[in-house]
């Protein structure tokens, strides 16, 4: 029998489907702030994107990396960074 993969993004299917609608070129250009709320919503699109567990987790914005950001997200009891690019975060109020 076949075994299935252990990969990035093995049983990610839905996570990583994209609209048919075309997105420009502003999603890669978004600025945030230290301290803002974001969520990761991944864009499958790029293929520098987090690990698909993290998609819909919020947190705060720590510090920004070049042209990706630090995010610091609640998992359980810890705490954990995430450096995620633009295009893969949506502000939250």
């Amino acid at each position: 029998m076949a075994r299935f993969g252990k990969g990035k993004i093995s049983k990610a299917r839905n996570k990583l489907k994209r609209d048919k609608k075309k997105q420009g070129i502003t999603r890669y250009l978004k600025t945030f702030e230290v301290g803002d709320k974001a969520a990761i919503v991944l864009n499958s699109s790029s293929q520098n994107y987090p690990h698909p567990k993290f998609h819909g987790f919020i947190g705060k914005i720590k510090e920004k990396r070049g042209d990706s950001y630090i995010l610091d997200i609640k998992t359980g009891n810890k705490k954990k960074d995430v450096i995620v690019t633009p295009e893969h975060l949506k502000k939250v109020k």
